[in-house]
């Protein structure tokens, strides 16, 4: 699961700095901040051309929970260019879970901050 904990930030134009753990792909993300208040569905979030380019911050505070599955995405990949979460789940429970958040943010190249 975890390959090796790596700190980083989410650095704003006004010269904001939020630092925690990094997960998902190994780039840096360079991008519009948008946030998005739904307690459920982060993978189609995550998969939604709408969100192109932009990164995503989800205030819902534990994102993962119920990990992922095709059967959910909007698009044929992820579009953003960073993902901002509170906390992520990392033994997701839900009887259609085929791969966790984290494996999936992997598989796709998003580097996500927590």
């Amino acid at each position: 699961m975890h390959e090796k904990l790596r700190k980083g930030k989410l650095v704003l134009k006004d010269g904001s700095v939020f630092e925690g753990t990094l997960y998902g792909g190994k780039r840096n993300a360079v991008g519009e901040v948008v946030f998005t208040t739904g307690m459920s569905g982060y993978q189609e979030t995550l998969t939604d051309p709408s969100f192109c380019g932009q990164i995503v911050v989800m205030t819902y505070p534990l994102v993962g929970n119920y990990g992922c599955n095709p059967l959910f995405t909007q698009g044929k990949k992820c579009f953003f260019q960073g993902f901002v979460i509170g906390e992520l789940c990392d033994c997701p429970s839900n009887w259609r879970n085929e791969q966790s958040l984290e494996d999936f943010l992997i598989e796709q190249d998003i580097p996500t901050l927590a």
